[in-house]
């Protein structure tokens, strides 16, 4: 096997740039992520130490934004869970790339394989995202709906 050149090389870190762009792009992606479940934590704690207070219909709607924060926290982990996978597998996909061309592999099938991987990972991740905006949504109205029935008595 020859040794590769530079010049060989080029052409495969042109071709690296786009999934390190991925991989900084779904960075951003985490950040987000997890400043959501951290927020969502701090709600479900903040909710668990106002439960021995309420009672009745108060406590009801407690718990029920508990479970609804809870389900939200288990989405927002399945959401940071295939963003992450996708992030590895675009960094197996740059390995891949390097390799097959330092040993002049013809491996495309490989590559292709490896980024169908992380574009179905990452867009199980952004499925996973939109379901916790909806289930938060869903918790709003439910703090709101208590506020509009203190207001009414």
């Amino acid at each position: 096997m020859p040794p590769t050149s530079l010049e060989q090389l080029i052409p495969e870190l042109r071709d690296a740039i786009g999934p390190v762009i991925l991989i900084s792009g779904v960075g951003l992606l985490l950040l987000t992520m997890t400043n959501r479940l951290g927020r969502a934590i701090d709600r479900a704690r903040q909710l668990k130490r106002e439960l021995p207070e309420r009672t009745g219909h108060e406590r009801e709607q407690t718990l029920a934004q508990v479970a609804i924060i809870y389900r939200r926290a288990r989405m927002i982990r399945l959401s940071i869970l295939l963003a992450a996978i996708s992030v590895l597998l675009a960094s197996a996909l740059i390995i891949t790339l390097f390799v097959t061309a330092l040993l002049q592999w013809q491996q495309g099938t490989l590559a292709g394989l490896i980024f169908v991987g992380s574009m179905v990972s990452l867009v199980g991740s952004m499925i996973a995202f939109i379901w916790d905006i909806n289930l938060s949504l869903h918790a709003l109205k439910l703090e709101l709906a208590s506020v509009q029935n203190n207001s009414d008595c």
